[in-house]
């Protein structure tokens, strides 16, 4: 217990901090070092502990003269000069553990020494200093958060208006509508003649594609054929090598016709080949088709992206044709005022000049305009997220603050729960007081209804 986490005050500053922070007004300037030094009076000390649970908890004076409403007492009359100290001490009871002073008791109050009276004001007074501290902080931190949330406010209601003028800017105005709705429909058809084509010619290259090599099949398997054909008369020719016949004119016959068959063959292999070579060619193109497709493919994306430049070109052209309205309508009254006022051509024509020189100021200030209102909304972005931070910080400390708050009412409801334990102990032992009371009062009627009739007795018993 002798280290605490409070600093220890002689009776001067302990008076002093009193006067400055607990009581206020006549009892503040009647306090002396005689009432807390060397023997401290008890009103004094409980004029002191009332105040500071009045200015911690808030608790008025006539609650500590009041009965509990869940008590139930047989005699409320005999608690009224013991129930002010008995309520003091529940609340000092749960306020003083909070100041890091454990072990406070009902003797303190009733019969105070000095020593033990100056730790508990010092841990009462370090507390009171400690609460106005937190308390300064944390309206500050109110006020920075409140002030926060106005400027999230403002900087909202700004950012909505910000994107109210963009949709404005970006809105295609109804007299254009048409033609844009007849460009963009015009865009779509081009898209869907586009997919169309590169469909249909898709289809027809894959039905080339699949006819020629069903074509390739066929000649590969003739060409196998005829390539079997001739290994069969190689080895008739080879047969009939062996049997040489003696007519020389049969034998060069025979030899002219082979000639001729061999000839053919050669033919016939010669056209395959050429064939061959065809159909091998048409597939090495195949690739090359699918080049285009894709460069067809990144036509149509290209249209797309045409297509939002176009929006784009209508929208600014949309802007430059309202100016040119606007324009207009300003030369149209220049000229009227300049076939009525002919006197004053000069005049009119520097007039004129000093109106064109405002409409392409008008423009500046209109591109200035947009300019500007899109570096505010960065900017407003930039804040909200700084605001958004700062927000999250301070709902951060408020949540810890929350959190100590609820540690305190923990500590609180434990302290409430002993004392109502001291108190049921207190009420037991009045409870048992009172029978005993009841009991020697009975015993003394007894003994005096005795008296009585042994002096009745006695008189009776006196000669008259």
């Amino acid at each position: 217990m002798e280290t605490l986490s409070f600093p220890r005050y002689n009776v001067a500053e302990i008076v002093t901090h009193v006067r400055n922070k607990i009581l206020t007004g006549a009892d503040g300037k009647n306090l002396s070092k005689n009432d807390l030094y060397p023997n401290p009076k008890p009103e004094v000390l409980h004029t002191i502990y009332l105040r500071a649970l009045q200015i911690v908890y808030g608790t008025r004076l006539e609650h500590f003269y009041m009965m509990p409403v869940n008590s139930d007492v047989m005699y409320p009359h005999l608690m009224e000069g013991f129930l002010p100290v008995s309520n003091l001490f529940i609340h000092l009871n749960s306020f003083l553990p909070i100041c890091r002073v454990n072990d406070f008791e009902t003797a303190d109050i009733l019969y105070p020494k000095a020593k033990r009276t100056s730790r508990f004001l010092s841990g009462i007074i370090n507390f009171i200093h400690f609460r106005d501290a937190c308390r300064e902080t944390y309206m500050e931190f109110l006020w920075q958060h409140k002030s926060s949330v106005d400027k999230l406010q403002q900087l909202n209601a700004a950012h909505q208006e910000a994107l109210m003028k963009l949709e404005k800017l970006d809105s295609v105005p109804a007299e254009q509508q048409a033609e844009f709705q007849q460009l963009s429909d015009a865009i779509q058809e081009l898209q869907q003649l586009l997919s169309q084509d590169f469909r249909q010619r898709t289809t027809s290259l894959q039905e080339r594609n699949a006819q020629k090599k069903s074509d390739i099949l066929e000649k590969t398997k003739h060409l196998n054929e005829l390539k079997l054909s001739v290994v069969s008369l190689k080895e008739a020719q080879e047969s009939l090598k062996t049997k040489i016949v003696d007519s020389p004119e049969k034998l060069k016959n025979y030899k002219e016709k082979m000639k001729d068959t061999v000839q053919k063959l050669k033919n016939s292999r010669q056209e395959v080949m050429e064939k061959y070579e065809v159909y091998r060619d048409s597939v090495d193109g195949l690739p090359s088709c699918q080049l285009e497709v894709q460069l067809y493919q990144k036509k149509i994306q290209d249209l797309a992206e045409n297509r939002e430049t176009l929006a784009g070109v209508l929208k600014e052209n949309l802007n430059l044709e309202d100016q040119i309205e606007s324009g207009e309508s300003e030369l149209k009254k220049l000229k009227a005022e300049e076939n009525s006022m002919r006197r004053l051509m000069n005049a009119k024509k520097e007039k004129l000049a000093t109106v064109q020189f405002r409409i392409n100021q008008k423009h500046e200030g209109v591109e200035q305009y947009k300019r500007a209102v899109i570096e505010d909304c960065n900017k407003v972005q930039e804040k909200r997220g700084a605001v958004y931070e700062r927000i999250t910080t301070i709902n951060q400390e408020i949540q810890k603050v929350k959190f100590a708050i609820q540690q305190l009412k923990d500590t609180t409801e434990r302290e409430r729960l002993k004392s109502q334990e001291i108190f049921l102990s207190l009420k037991g032992a009045l409870e048992k007081y009172q029978e005993g009371v009841g009991r020697a009062a009975a015993e003394g009627c007894a003994e005096l209804q005795g008296k009585a009739a042994e002096l009745k007795r006695r008189m009776s018993a006196l000669p008259t």
